[in-house]
């Protein structure tokens, strides 16, 4: 794919006027001294590390998965990851489920039965490879680490190793103190309307959370409408609960 069409997939961001050492040395400090990574994660980092685009996601206490930060901000990776969270499978989610690190240099030669909702979605994007990274204290799975590229083919070793070493400094960041996501450490919850939306519906069904999402997703993929889209209507009341709930 031509570099301004990579760009266009990617979000168009430049890389940092630093080099990968130069970035993940920055990220590393702040990960040791409790800066929060705001600072260090600057646009254009997963072009630096040979990616079109970052995820980072942080599992919640009701074993969800959150996303904290992308790069780029918009376009293919939050795309992808809400594609993912909205049809309920994909490499961040297996990842998640089975703590395991993911390497796929040719999303379309995968096994369709693999992610069999999240594969045909893909068609419709210029997503061609993904690596995900468990993000690990002991047995413990803090997080998941995911880039993606509009080009099939691995990665090469250096661009593997400052990517586990990226993801060793999140890593800290996430377990430190400052690591919420709050104006100190400058992430912010990309689902945060799903759910606040999730737990309206549970309230107003009086049905469980889970349920409540579920519900939330198979509506979306019914309507052919975005999750997040169909969060927000439900919250402005321009979607009465009650559609929600076979029993009406």
């Amino acid at each position: 794919m031509p570099r301004d069409e990579r760009d266009d997939a990617s979000g168009g961001a430049p890389p940092p006027h630093d080099g990968p050492a130069d970035f993940l040395a920055r990220v590393h400090h702040s990960a040791h001294n409790g800066h929060g990574p705001a600072p260090a994660l600057a646009p254009g980092a997963a072009r630096l590390l040979g990616l079109d685009a970052l995820t980072l996601n942080v599992r919640a206490r009701d074993g969800h998965l959150e996303l904290l930060w992308c790069d780029p901000d918009k376009g293919l990776g939050p795309d992808l990851d809400m594609l993912q969270y909205s049809l309920g499978d994909g490499p961040t989610l297996e990842t998640a489920r089975h703590s395991h690190l993911l390497h796929v240099p040719d999303v379309l030669a995968t096994d369709p039965d693999r992610w069999p909702f999240f594969l045909p979605a893909t068609a419709r994007t210029p997503l061609r490879a993904v690596i995900t990274l468990p993000l690990r204290l002991g047995a413990a799975l803090i997080g998941v680490l995911t880039g993606y590229r509009t080009t099939p083919g691995p990665l090469t070793p250096a661009q593997l190793h400052d990517l586990h070493r990226l993801g060793r400094s999140l890593l800290l960041l996430l377990h430190s103190d400052q690591a919420n996501a709050d104006e100190a450490s400058g992430l912010r919850l990309y689902r945060a309307e799903v759910h606040q939306a999730t737990g309206f519906l549970a309230n107003e069904l009086g049905i469980p959370l889970e349920e409540a999402l579920l519900r939330l997703r198979a509506h979306a993929a019914a309507q052919d409408q975005p999750l997040s889209d169909l969060a927000h209507a439900l919250l402005a009341r321009r979607l009465p609960p009650d559609t929600l709930n076979p029993a009406t």
